[in-house]
């Protein structure tokens, strides 16, 4: 066993359902530590950059997905985190359950409540999951700055920088 990270998203269908507390009561059963969270209003550029794997495996979904993603059918917002621990992605990958929600077991979070929207043909699974070690490097550094996370979980470094940033008044 090895601790690991996985990237969380509660996907705009979960926003939109309220699904937010159901899923991380969910995943709570991991016993895992959350070292990261926050909402984020999806750019077609960081959807892009998510899902560049699916553009080479799957184009014939990319498009729709990053549609889904990124707003066009409900929220463009969705809820990222990030869990730390032991064997961290079986465990969550293993409560999320299939992609595709009609082969999810039906306790999971997939098989409760996602859906196949039959307009679009777009999986609205509620959740995204990491699946490997190397996409949740990935899309961790992807998603947040070392400075959003509670624990150092990759190497950084510090540059001293002149960035003009929003503050509070």
């Amino acid at each position: 066993m090895a601790v690991q990270q996985c990237l969380i998203i509660i996907k705009p269908d979960g926003l939109v359902k309220s699904l937010t507390g159901n899923v991380i009561t969910t995943l709570s059963e991991t016993k895992l530590k959350i070292v990261g969270a926050k909402i984020v209003k999806v750019s077609r550029d960081l959807a892009e950059k998510h899902y560049s794997s699916l553009k080479e495996k799957k184009p014939q979904i990319f498009e729709g997905t990053i549609e889904y993603i990124t707003g066009k059918y409900h929220t463009d917002r969705v809820m990222a985190l990030v869990y730390h621990g032991e064997d961290a992605i079986a465990k969550i990958r293993e409560l999320c359950g299939e992609t595709n929600p009609e082969s999810a077991h039906p306790v999971s979070i997939r098989g409760k409540y996602g859906r196949i929207n039959s307009k679009t043909g777009v999986f609205e699974n509620v959740v995204h999951a990491s699946d490997s070690p190397e996409s949740a490097e990935k899309e961790i550094k992807l998603w947040f700055s070392p400075n959003e996370l509670t624990e150092t979980i990759y190497p950084t470094e510090i540059k001293k920088e002149s960035i003009n940033s929003k503050v509070w008044k």
